[in-house]
């Protein structure tokens, strides 16, 4: 019940943040909530400041199921859900009614306003509507960083994933840098047109800083080009290290228009702030690597100890860092083990694609003996239940390549459902995966769990069509056994552990609150000590309040976070002390010759030299209610996609998984 009353209140507050933006642009907002809002808030530090964008004189300015189905497959957006097109519509109506609306009311004396400013009508509207311009971007920015806070509550709170949310963050940023742009050209413009080019330079001491503002601008302009799927797919690298600008954007855009103003926009980079504190802090320590499996296809399973209160939800997804290859790059992989059944387990599985991959397959796959690799990681992030696998009763699972990762851990949770013989109904699963070689077909053995009991995968009604894409057969050569490498724990090694223990919601409640009531406190000291006489440039109250606002951050989330590894500390010394492999582990070897795995062969059924008729699969299934999930190639989700909201059939229902490595 309390955590229920605590999403409802933060709901609210959700709603009501929105609710302001749209009555932000109105006559009542400006000529009545702002003076209220200015005369309750007010103090001697931010009353000296100088003029932000509103203190400008200008008169008068004033069924879910069906929902979630792809409407739109092919194009700039990728593949979008009725919901999301009918959300996206609705911020756009947002923007365009805040654009009308400012326009609306600074248009009104525009004629007056021109004359006394000695400026041609034209010319009025034109800087204007750069101010307006200025204004509705920054409604975007306010949105901006929701959907990157990876451990967000927020994203919980609506039903969403980190790395399903990214796609939101790539419209919203999209449409920021368009309005960003417009706005700095109309400005430029202007200036160019009434010879006031030195205002380029300027840097107000009172007033906006447009110098801050074109800095700003740039470092956005750069990110924003090196986004482009062009770019970013070829030069993921570049791209990765350009967007760390995001740091000077977000400062010089305080520096521009005041940070008083710039309280509006800043919630969505708070909450940001304080998940990139935590994934910080997380990210330095060094978890406990205990066993990896080698595989034949250049694919490795990578076997970490972790805390039995580490719940995760199948799809979930973490990052790792191996400063043996690279201390900066940082890789998402989807967790393949199942919480439930393995409770002190986490894995994930590594497919050599690329660079960074080859490099880590080649270190673990070397003769050469290793007694340790140094690895660290952040996360688990994922979907906050997975209570809609059982909503259907058939799930087809369409995979490509390294897609079939995500469903590894799909089909252990249901498996351990249906092993524990929970009344719940079980749906049929009907795994289709295509592979280029027969090699890789070695990854349909990591389907089953490596544990210390014995699983009956019988008791699953799981179907698997694999295709082999680029040859006519088997090959006896490919048919090697797994190669199994331990490590003995380093003592500065800790089991994967919630970075907030198992309350982790509660934490980060008491984070978010303590660090802004710390930020209120560090600024009534200042207020309270200055110099009354000294009156703050706008730059230095800004810097002051960004500077106080990251060491409340700073030494909250540490504080949390050293209080939760002491908890873990005992934990950690009986991971340290162990000496022999745990038991899922000494009977890895021995479950691939078990019943069991006689059990997943006669499952599976494998074409060679085919690939697979998808739209004749989907439309023969005939049950009432049919889950479609699809991981893998671009290419391959957009057809499964097209297919699904083609109208042929009501009783498919699409989701697709994108953030697979």
């Amino acid at each position: 019940m309390v955590r229920s009353a605590i999403k409802l209140f933060l709901l609210l507050l959700f709603l009501g943040y929105i609710m302001l933006w749209f009555m932000m642009p109105t006559k009542l907002y400006f000529e009545h909530w702002l003076p209220k809002i200015r005369a309750k808030t007010k103090s001697t530090y931010f009353e000296q400041e100088g003029k932000k964008y509103g203190d400008h004189n200008v008169e008068g300015r004033v069924p879910t199921s069906k929902l979630k189905q792809p409407v739109m497959v092919k194009g700039p957006l990728g593949i979008v859900s009725w919901m999301e097109l009918s959300f996206l519509t609705m911020f756009v109506v947002l923007l365009a009614w805040s654009t009308t609306s400012y326009l609306n009311g600074m248009f009104t004396h525009i004629d007056q306003m021109a004359s006394r400013s000695g400026l041609l009508v034209w010319e009025a509207k034109l800087e204007m509507s750069g101010l307006t311009l200025g204004l509705v971007g920054n409604i975007c920015l306010a949105f901006l960083f929701f959907p990157v806070t990876r451990g967000s509550s927020v994203l919980r709170l609506i039903g969403l994933s980190s790395e399903a949310s990214i796609k939101y963050h790539i419209w919203v940023g999209h449409i920021a840098m368009t309005i960003f742009t417009a706005h700095s050209l109309c400005y430029l413009v202007f200036w160019a047109k009434t010879e006031q080019l030195s205002q380029v330079l300027k840097w107000g001491k009172i007033e906006v800083s447009n110098m801050a503002g074109e800095i700003g601008l740039v470092c956005g302009l750069g990110m924003w080009a090196t986004s482009l799927p062009q770019i970013r797919r070829k030069m993921f690298e570049l791209f990765y290290y350009i967007h760390h600008l995001y740091i000077l954007f977000i400062v010089f855009f305080v520096f521009h228009v005041g940070f008083s103003y710039a309280c509006i926009v800043l919630p969505g980079f708070y909450l940001f702030l304080i998940d990139r504190c935590l994934r910080f802090l997380q990210s330095q320590q060094r978890v406990s690597l205990v066993a990896a499996r080698i595989l034949p296809c250049q694919t490795v399973e990578l076997n970490f100890c972790k805390s039995p209160e580490v719940n995760h939800s199948p799809t979930s997804i973490i990052f790792v860092n191996v400063p043996a290859i690279s201390k900066l790059q940082w890789h998402p992989f989807t967790i393949t083990s199942n919480s439930n059944m393995d409770t002190d387990k986490l894995s994930i599985v590594v497919k050599s694609e690329g660079r960074w991959s080859s490099d880590l397959y080649q270190k673990l796959s070397s003769p050469l003996p290793m007694d340790g690799f140094q690895v660290s990681i952040e996360g688990p992030y994922g979907p906050p239940a997975s209570t809609h696998l059982l909503r259907h009763d058939t799930l087809v699972l369409l995979s490509g390549g390294s897609g079939i990762t995500p469903f590894i851990s799909i089909i252990r949770e249901l498996l351990f459902k249906a092993s524990s013989g929970s009344s719940t109904r079980i749906p049929h699963i009907l795994l289709i995966c295509a592979f280029k070689k027969s090699i890789d077909l070695a990854m349909l053995e990591l389907i089953l769990p490596v544990s210390g009991t014995t699983v009956d995968i019988s008791c699953l009604q799981l179907q698997i069509e694999a295709y082999v894409t680029r040859e006519k057969g088997a090959d006896e050569d490919n048919h090697k056994p797994l190669q199994t490498v331990w490590f003995k724990p380093n003592a500065i090694d800790a089991p994967v552990s919630a970075i907030l223990g198992p309350n982790s919601w509660l934490c980060l409640g008491l984070i978010i609150s303590s660090s802004f009531f710390m930020f209120l406190l560090l600024i009534a000291i200042l207020s309270r000590y200055h110099n009354s006489n000294m009156v703050y440039a706008s730059s230095a109250t800004a810097g002051f309040s960004m500077l106080f606002l990251c060491l409340a951050i700073a030494m909250t989330a540490n504080a949390t976070f050293l209080w939760n590894k002491k908890q873990n500390r005992k934990r950690s010394r009986q991971i340290r002390n162990m000496d022999t492999p745990p038991v899922w582990f000494n009977n890895g070897d021995r479950e691939l010759e078990s019943l069991p795995y006689q059990s997943l062969l006669q499952a599976t059924n494998v074409h060679y030299g085919e690939r697979p008729d998808l739209k004749k699969i989907l439309f023969e299934r005939k049950e009432s209610s049919v889950g479609v999930i699809a991981s893998g190639p671009r290419e391959m989700r957009q057809e499964v996609a097209a297919i699904c909201s083609s109208g042929l059939a009501d009783n498919l229902q699409f989701k697709s998984i994108s953030f697979t490595w």
